[in-house]
């Protein structure tokens, strides 16, 4: 036995009322295997955050380690590709309302009333950051972001396209820093794009695009130089700049970020908090898509 079954199957334990097997299985009997299939469907589809539940198979339920638990394996097919698929096993209730999913990372626990997987948003600080999108909006989005990421680049464009077109005024987009240790030059630039952000709100996503888009081409040594040719293209005061850079304001805010991130365990960029739901990665814009409509759906739903 992995040890990750084994801690799923002791939070199985912690999580479901014990009751005898054959009770369950009489529970299971009178709702229906198909109900308990469906409710199933949807926590895991909320949790592990697939667009579409044709994606997720449920395999026969069988009795699992503890009273009162069955397990099933969960197969998950990417829908880029019909031959990638990954195996899980969940352990669940007769009910389908409560599951323990063993994943190669860990585990998730699982919960009908509550699906998703929720940071704490209230521990970030949030006020005068770069932010796209109305004030107002029903959906804010943090971004986590580094600027010497290969992925956070090509999510860039992405984001932008979803603020700005796809989602227009349903979305508000703040934006913060966050350099990894790895990435020798990706502090000193976000700090640049703070300071040009300080100096023209406007600039900073333009000042950002461009350091995304010649990514592959900035080295530590000449990091400096690219800073000044965008400051120059943006009509930046660069002595400013020079001296923002120097200073400890945009360097303190940077470590603010680099200090939310790691205070809701935040730990690989880009990662984006939709309405507190984690999406972690470059996902496809449908993943984007559907945490947006169910967040509003169930806002809609909260407000009638």
């Amino acid at each position: 036995m992995t040890p990750i079954i084994a801690v799923a199957r002791k939070l199985a334990l912690l999580l479901f009322c014990a009751a005898s097997v054959v009770a369950m299985a009489a529970i299971a009997a009178r709702a229906g295997e198909t109900s308990a299939d469906r409710q199933l469907t949807v926590i895991v589809q909320k949790r592990l955050l697939i667009p579409d539940p044709k994606n997720i198979a449920l395999g026969a339920p069988k009795p699992g380690p503890f009273p009162g638990v069955f397990t099933r394996t969960l197969t998950i097919t990417n829908p880029d590709s019909a031959a990638s698929k990954a195996e899980l096993e969940i352990f669940s209730n007769a009910a389908g309302d409560k599951a323990v999913i063993a994943q190669p990372l860990g585990v998730a626990v699982v919960d009908s009333a509550n699906p998703w997987l929720h940071l704490d948003v209230k521990k970030l600080h949030l006020g005068d950051h770069a932010t796209l999108g109305p004030t107002g909006a029903p959906i804010t989005i943090i971004e986590f972001a580094d600027f010497e990421c290969p992925y956070c680049a090509r999510a860039f464009g992405e984001i932008e396209t979803l603020v700005n077109t796809s989602h227009k005024g349903q979305v508000r987009l703040i934006w913060k820093n966050f350099p990894l240790t790895e990435h020798p030059w990706a502090e000193q630039a976000a700090v640049a794009a703070e300071c040009a952000r300080q100096q023209n709100p406007t600039a900073f996503w333009q000042f950002a695009g461009d350091l995304y888009r010649d990514q592959n081409d900035i080295t530590p040594q000449n990091l400096r130089d690219h800073i000044d040719g965008y400051a120059r293209s943006l009509g930046l005061d660069g002595k400013a700049l020079d001296a923002c850079m120097l200073g400890k304001e945009a360097e303190a805010r940077v470590q603010q970020d680099i200090k939310d991130a790691q205070e809701v365990r935040i730990n690989s960029t880009p990662t984006f908090v939709i309405n507190s739901v984690p999406v972690v990665g470059l996902p496809s814009s449908n993943v984007f898509d559907y945490v947006i409509g169910e967040q509003l759906r169930e806002r809609k739903m909260a407000a009638k």
